[in-house]
């Protein structure tokens, strides 16, 4: 606001619960790199979560096909095309060996609208939910727009990032209604092992704890790691459990917006009446594209993995050798997580940073270089750096920041 500008009295313009909400911080990050580069500055950007590959051509084709085709012109079930549906419960046997009805499927728009929405379905005001930090940015803020409260448990680079079943026991109270899983990890690409989900998994249970489970990365694990479902692991969690995926990151289709929502048929319907209210169906073309995306072969998400594995190597290796950089190996995702605190509270380029929030800004105005803050996270003292970008890119990148902290 301008100096001198009005302010109106009166009511709140902005709710408190709206007013509340944090921007993303990963997006936000995102538009400032992309700004600066469009004003003409060199800035590579580290900050968005998406692929840098296009979306294979035949969903491409399967869009334009169902776009000239006027049934799909005009409203359709608000709870997703019934043959997606179907074909999303074919995609999670095939994928994940677990079995749900076209009728536990949810089709929404993204995987952030199937957050909200579990949530919103989920809780009540004064519920708990256990929140394994470092965390994607959107997660505290669903839960708490929904009228939950978080409870953080946080896990460092000792751990891989990984809480173990005692620290969730020791954050439990008779108010925790869920637990929010990632895993593969965003922002840390961390992969809980089997052993390790079924561990989490039979704890929930034992307990009485949803779990909602984010397997958006379930096809990116590299090495020995594998993505194992925490239903598939512990099948005594299908009345408690909701399981979040979409298309964004297995085809390269960030940008059209299709994700769903898995779970008992009873939660299903009530977050299906919450969408009929909200957004009405998905739109039909990026469903259509999203039922060949689902039902085709995953070749595409093969020729990215080659990639990302290359990349991930990359990184972690220039990432450790950045002074006061402590980088752990990524096992899944596209993130690399590296401790900065070591870099805090010393000179960089004739500024000093005291947190990591600060680090990014001064590694963004003097290496030109877009970084998301641990803060973003609920992790202090990191940063995230997403390795899906040109290899070129990431070099020159990586390199910057070397030279800038050296």
């Amino acid at each position: 606001m301008t100096e001198g500008a009005h302010v109106p009295s009166g009511p709140r313009r902005v709710s408190r619960r709206i007013g509340g909400i944090a921007e993303s911080a990963t997006l936000a990050v995102d538009a400032k790199a992309k700004a600066l580069k469009a004003a003409g500055r060199p800035v590579i950007g580290f900050g968005a979560g998406e692929p840098d590959f296009p979306t294979p051509d035949y969903i491409v084709e399967a869009a334009v096909a169902a776009a000239r085709d006027p049934a799909n012109h005009r409203y359709t079930p608000a709870g997703g095309l019934p043959d997606l549906k179907q074909a999303i419960a074919a995609k999670t046997h095939r994928d994940s060996d677990v079995e749900v009805e076209a009728a536990q499927v949810l089709v929404t728009n993204g995987g952030k609208q199937a957050v909200y929405q579990t949530f919103a379905t989920l809780l009540d005001p004064g519920d708990e939910v256990l929140l394994p930090a470092p965390y994607w940015t959107t997660y505290p803020e669903a839960i708490s727009l929904a009228g939950g409260t978080v409870v953080e448990v946080f896990a460092d680079e000792t751990q891989d990032y990984l809480v173990t079943v005692d620290q969730l026991e020791a954050a439990r109270t008779e108010h925790t209604k869920a637990l929010m899983f990632c895993s593969p990890s965003n922002p840390t690409g961390s992969v809980f092992a089997p052993d390790e989900v079924r561990a989490v998994g039979e704890w929930a249970h034992d307990h009485d704890i949803w779990v909602v489970t984010d397997e958006i990365y379930e096809h990116l694990t590299y090495g020995d790691a594998r993505s194992s479902s925490i239903v598939k692991e512990v099948p005594e969690l299908a009345d408690t459990a909701v399981i979040v995926n979409g298309v964004a990151k297995t085809y390269a289709m960030t940008g059209w917006r299709v994700g769903w929502m898995i779970g008992p048929p009873d939660v299903i319907k009530a977050a299906t009446n919450l969408q009929s209210h909200a957004t009405s169906n998905v739109s039909n073309i990026s469903q259509r594209a999203a039922l060949a995306a689902v039902c085709g072969d995953l070749s595409a998400v093969d020729e990215m993995r080659a990639a990302f594995v290359r990349r991930r190597s990359t990184i972690v290796s220039m990432l450790n050798d950045v002074r006061d950089f402590t980088c752990p190996e990524p096992h899944g995702a596209f993130y690399a997580f590296p401790a900065v605190n070591d870099a805090l509270g010393r000179e960089i380029g004739g500024r000093t940073a005291s947190t990591s929030a600060e680090l990014a800004e001064l590694i963004l105005e003097q290496a030109e270089v877009a970084v998301v803050p641990g803060e973003a996270f609920g992790a202090p003292g990191y940063l995230r750096l997403s390795y899906a970008l040109g290899d070129d890119d990431l070099r020159e990148g990586v390199t910057r920041i070397q030279k800038l902290l050296a």
